[in-house]
């Protein structure tokens, strides 16, 4: 993307006023997207996004500054302007010598995206749009979107890194409503995954448009959600982004640092039950959160955070862990050359348990069965949350009987992972998702097997 020799020089540029570590983050950036709504195109975009985002390291001040300027001049202005705002002192010049390092690719691209016509990615859509239709005259509005991302990134810092990463991320995604006597219902499905084009000779467009309008037209028949402190099965994969937002945060390095997690402190606790092993793996083939190295260079890694209940480690990014004398995990993440990175996770799942998912249902009287949650509300610092559930049902002696409408989940995230007395045989990774945290967003994957939580607060609106 840019020669070494330039690279070298930019660096040896912002560590002439003293600065103890520099680093320059290279992106380039394409991507298309196109929705079909009511039967139009709506939208049908592809844009093109090029830069670099310099960071200098002085004490423990940190200046950045980002440019799209890639000459060689834009690259020294900016790499001038990190260390004047890191203040550092004591000019001269260093000269650090790099050294190419690789990491294995989690999967490798067949098709790529670019290379393929606008048009077959719109047949896509309609494809999808007819499929949903069909399944009822309920179906009165669908929504199709495709969308496709190439991230190429270069890193190199004083420390004598540089490395180098090509991200391919592809994604569909179908919304149905459905209209009948009690109102209108909605139902989603989405497939994600780091490769290309070839994505469609996986899956398959119209089953997920026909599963998204099901969906939908199966909630007409929702009751209201019951109230209450009750027993709640999370099923495979519908339930990953509770143990994200609730429990994945609290376990970044830089929120413990902070004393904004519930779980400072804590390591080598007991923090859930023994049933639980929480995972973060950025080398997981293909999903969403995957990636050869993360935004410092650092090669992506499968870190146990917890394992068999007990806190076992946080996720780091370079800099917190070079404060702590300790390896990076593989875990600084940026969304752009014009951010700095900071902790973010990847892929985060349960790990499977013993227990057939079906004896999970049948061990349990009278509940709650949730397919999928929606979006919430989380306070890292204490593990409340807020999460409301787009597809559930009632358990009654033992069964999933009726679909249920206008409900959340409240509770604490630390005492969930306490909770769960069940987990099934048979996980899977949910749907594919954004992270936000300081303004920033990053794909990101999550899942876990069918569970059990104890108790957990419904709120819903049956009386």
């Amino acid at each position: 993307m840019i020669d070494e020799s330039v690279i070298q020089r930019t660096i040896g540029a912002a560590l002439g006023t003293g600065g103890e570590f520099a680093e320059v983050f290279v992106e380039d950036r394409r991507s298309t997207g196109a929705v079909l709504d009511d039967r139009r195109v709506e939208d049908l975009s592809s844009g093109r996004d090029r830069g670099a985002g310099i960071r200098v390291v002085s004490g423990d001040t940190t200046g950045f500054a980002h440019t799209a300027d890639l000459t060689e001049a834009g690259l020294r202005q900016a790499a001038e302007a990190a260390a004047a705002a890191a203040q550092g002192g004591g000019g001269g010049t260093r000269v650090v010598d790099l050294t190419r390092q690789t990491a294995p690719r989690p999967n490798e691209i067949r098709t790529l995206p670019e290379d393929v016509a606008k048009a077959t990615k719109v047949e896509l859509l309609n494809r999808a749009d007819e499929a949903a239709r069909a399944e009822g005259s309920d179906i009165s509005q669908v929504m199709v979107r495709y969308g496709d991302n190439r991230r190429r990134i270069l890193v190199a810092n004083s420390d004598g890194l540089l490395a180098d990463d090509d991200q391919v991320r592809t994604l569909f995604a179908v919304s149905c409503v459905a209209n009948g006597d009690t109102g209108m219902q909605t139902g989603r499905e989405s497939i994600g995954r780091t490769v290309g084009f070839e994505l469609f000779d996986i899956y398959d467009v119209e089953d997920l448009a026909r599963r998204a309008a099901r969906r939908a037209i199966t909630k007409l028949q929702a009751v209201p959600a019951p109230s209450g402190s009750m027993p709640v099965v999370i099923g495979k994969g519908g339930g990953g982004v509770l143990f994200h937002e609730a429990c994945g945060h609290g376990l970044e390095a830089d929120l413990v640092a902070k004393k904004a997690s519930v779980f400072a402190g804590r390591k080598g606790e007991l923090v859930a039950s023994p049933l639980v092993t929480l995972v973060d793996d950025g080398t997981m083939s293909e999903e969403w959160g995957a990636y050869s190295i993360d935004d410092e260079g650092r090669p992506a890694q499968r870190n146990v955070l917890i394992e068999n209940g007990v806190l076992t480690d946080y996720m780091w990014d370079h800099l917190r862990a070079r404060k702590e004398g300790r390896p990076s995990s593989g875990n600084g993440r940026r969304q752009s050359y014009q951010h700095l990175p900071m902790v973010r996770m990847t892929n985060t799942y349960i790990g499977n348990g013993a227990d057939d998912p079906a004896d999970i249902i049948a061990a349990t009287d009278r509940g709650v069965f949730v397919a999928q949650l929606g979006g919430g509300q989380v306070n890292t610092a204490t593990g409340d949350f807020v999460f409301g559930m787009t597809e559930a049902y009632l358990i009654e002696d033992g069964k999933i009987t009726s679909p249920i409408r206008d409900g959340n989940l409240i509770g604490n995230g630390p005492e969930v992972l306490t909770r769960i007395d069940m987990l099934g045989n048979d996980f899977e990774m949910g749907h594919p998702g954004t992270c936000g945290k300081d303004g920033q967003g990053v794909p990101v994957g999550d899942g876990t097997p069918t569970l059990r939580v104890t108790s957990l607060t419904v709120g819903g609106t049956a009386a």
